[in-house]
């Protein structure tokens, strides 16, 4: 009888001491900057020499900080750089260029350069819905077709939402777009050069 009044005294004294904290709990995926090692290395799927070498050539002239690794692609602002999985992890060569062009868009954004802002607040909402056409604009650019997404369907409900509160919604953003691929255009050699040749012949 004594061990047992023994024993439930160690236990009063034990959950006295007890404490319920809570924590928030994140995959890899929902978080930014983490070095290679973090990340399980995805299975190849096409072959790194299938590349497409002047969109290569192209993301490499605009001067982003483009990162590669991990399982998703973002561009998360206020870090000013661009994320995206490896090349051998996308199904084609054509996905991972519209990939990125898509990610460059964001990166246009950005105060230091074309200081753009539609009130997004989250990933799919309308403001969200207003940035995605500029992916497209670029590719269409570069002579690349781009392939849907398994997060398309989702922007297709954001301009839904969008048009449905505003019909000329689509030009504004369609202008957006087009001055998102005219700037990272205007970052290419081609361009440059094309500058020069201007003013030596005025």
């Amino acid at each position: 009888m004594a061990s047992v009044c023994h024993l439930k005294t160690d236990f009063a004294a034990l959950s006295a001491k007890l404490e319920l904290h809570s924590y928030s709990v994140f995959t890899v995926d929902q978080i930014d900057g983490l070095p290679e090692c973090c990340y399980t290395k995805p299975e190849p799927v096409i072959d790194p020499a299938e590349r497409i070498e002047h969109a290569d050539r192209f993301f490499a002239e605009t001067g982003a900080d483009i990162r590669h690794g991990g399982n998703r692609a973002y561009y998360p602002g206020a870090s000013d750089y661009v994320q995206v999985p490896v090349l051998e992890s996308f199904r084609s060569p054509e996905a991972y260029c519209t990939t990125l062009a898509h990610e460059l868009t964001h990166w246009t954004k950005h105060r230091s350069r074309l200081d753009r802002e539609f009130g997004r607040k989250k990933w799919g909402d309308e403001g969200y819905a207003r940035e995605e056409l500029g992916g497209a604009f670029l590719c269409a650019d570069l002579a690349i077709t781009p392939e849907p997404g398994e997060d398309h369907a989702a922007y297709i409900q954001g301009w839904l939402k969008v048009l449905k509160n505003d019909k000329r919604a689509i030009f504004a953003a369609a202008a957006h777009a087009q001055r998102a691929t005219d700037y990272l255009c205007q970052m290419q050699p081609s361009a440059e050069e094309e500058k020069h040749n201007n003013r030596a012949a005025a």
